[in-house]
Order: structure tokens, then C-alpha cells, then sequence
């Protein structure tokens, strides 16, 4: 890790522009099915994630992908970067072909001991707004890690055996690709293999966390047909390209408990959704 004041880093905020179009809500709609393109129709959370895209040309771009630190978020030192989870906060509707802005803040940073090491922790807190109003809440949780000798995977945590829901979910190369190619992200770990397995000494293609984020807010709501008021989840286990990957429901008085996983074996993610009318 770099011998950094990493406190400094604290506050500092950055503006972005933004806006979905009727394209890339059909790209989104391509890749999770329903929806609409159609300009001015609502889009479906967490569809912001494709409206702030990176900006970084290639030649600022690391080795595994990512643009390069140093600009708004810290370079730690710390070679592995992962999206650890986060919180979201649905104020009003987002729309296709709106104009976006969103403001960020960085607003900590943790240094902890982990099972695996040493671990940074960099939370960033998100201000969407649609043509000035505010319309989307949301903390993001960075985690910053080195890259072990050997895959060592996280301990498991089951995959409920009760549940309301169990759907079983297709996220396969295509699909990674695909939403790799919507959200502009390069992370190698989700669609160069030989990378994934050499380099960062993963088993396999690793399907990204916004990606289970987004399969699981989608399922539960088409299964319960009602609008999320907010909706936390945080990255338990990667999850493979070759996995069987099933989303598991269950209801609440106000919401619902949710994550990724396999049938009888281990969870991906967590996610618990409150209702809008509770």
C-alpha cells in the first residue's frame, strides 16, 4: 500500500453530465429484457449506472482496464478494485433522453485487515438529479485489495432454502459482454479469460456486481409489481461466468431479502428492498 494521506482525499466532489438514450435503453432492454426505448418513457433502476460512463482514453487506461487513480478517486497502492455495494435512495422516476447531472463526493475512506489482507474501503456518495431535480440517493462502497497468489474464495454463506422466489438466471460470456459494452466499463476480469485466470487468478469470467445489482432489483420487482422505495447490496462471493446463477426472493413486511447464488450452494450478493408505499 502507498504511504499516502488518504484522509486528504476526503471531500473532494466532482459534476458529470449525463443522459440515457433512446439506444442505450434499447441496449438495456436488449440485454435484461422488457422496458422501453422510447424517448421520454421511465427508465428502470439503477439504469443511471450507464449514464455516467468513463471518459478516459486509452492511453490512460491500466493494465486490467480500469482507467488509471489519481484523479477523483485515490491511487492506494492496492492493484484489485472491485464495486463492494451500496445503497440507493429512489426519489422520482428517471426518463429516457433526460438531461442527468450528478455530483460526488468522496465521503471516507477506511484502511482494515481482512481474511486475505489488507483491504481500503472508499465510499462515494451520489447526487442524480433530472433536469435539476433531485431524483436518485446513492452511497457507493469501493473496496481496494491486492491480487492473491491462488483464487482463494471468500467463506460461504448459503443460499436460503425457503425462499418466495427462485429464478433461475442466464448470465453467461454474451451477457457480460453485452453489459460491459452498455456501462463503457473495460475491466478485463469480465470478458478477457485468460486475464481473469492469469493475472488476477480468478476461475473464471467474474459477473459484475451492477449486474447482479440490476437482475435482482428487475426480479423483484416484476415478481411483486410494486416500485422500490430503496435498495442496498453488497458483494458476498464472486460469481462466474460457468455458475448457474439463480436469484432467490424473500418477502418481508416492508420489502424483501434478496440475493444471487446457486441452488443449494453459496450467495453472490445481497440485496433488501423497501417498498414506495412503506
Amino acid at each position: 500500500m502507498k504511504d499516502l494521506d488518504l484522509q486528504s482525499w476526503v471531500g473532494r466532489s466532482e459534476e458529470s453530465l449525463g443522459t440515457i438514450s433512446e439506444e442505450t435503453a434499447g441496449q438495456l432492454a436488449a440485454t435484461f429484457g422488457g422496458g422501453t426505448a422510447q424517448s421520454g418513457a421511465p427508465l428502470p433502476n439503477l439504469a443511471h449506472w450507464c449514464a455516467f460512463t468513463p471518459k478516459a482514453p486509452m492511453s490512460e487506461l491500466g493494465p486490467d482496464g480500469h482507467p488509471k487513480l489519481g484523479g477523483f478517486l485515490p491511487d492506494v497502492g492496492m492493484p484489485r478494485r472491485m464495486w463492494a455495494g451500496g445503497a440507493l435512495e429512489f426519489v422520482a422516476p428517471l426518463h429516457v433522453g433526460s438531461q442527468l447531472s450528478r455530483r460526488s463526493t468522496i465521503t471516507s475512506i477506511a484502511q482494515k485487515e481482512g481474511a486475505a489482507g489488507p483491504m481500503v474501503f472508499v465510499t462515494v456518495t451520489h447526487e442524480l438529479s433530472e433536469n435539476g431535480a433531485l431524483a436518485v440517493r446513492e452511497i457507493q462502497d469501493i473496496v481496494y485489495l491486492e491480487i492473491p497468489d491462488v483464487f482463494s474464495p471468500p467463506p460461504v454463506k448459503p443460499t436460503p432454502t425457503d425462499s418466495d422466489l427462485v429464478k433461475p438466471t442466464s448470465v453467461n460470456e454474451a451477457m457480460l459482454f453485452r453489459f460491459s459494452a452498455v456501462t463503457f466499463n473495460a475491466h478485463r476480469i469480465h470478458y478477457d479469460l485468460p486475464y481473469a485466470k492469469s493475472v488476477e487468478k480468478y476461475p473464471g469470467l467474474v459477473v459484475h456486481g451492477p449486474l447482479q445489482a440490476m437482475l435482482l432489483i428487475q426480479t423483484a420487482t416484476e415478481y411483486s409489481n410494486r416500485t422500490p422505495r430503496t435498495f442496498s447490496f453488497r458483494g458476498i462471493h464472486p460469481m462466474f461466468h460457468f455458475d448457474d446463477l439463480h436469484v432467490f426472493g424473500t418477502n418481508t413486511e416492508n420489502g424483501m431479502m434478496l440475493c444471487t447464488g446457486l441452488v443449494c450452494g453459496h450467495q453472490g450478493m445481497q440485496a433488501k428492498i423497501v417498498w414506495e408505499d412503506h
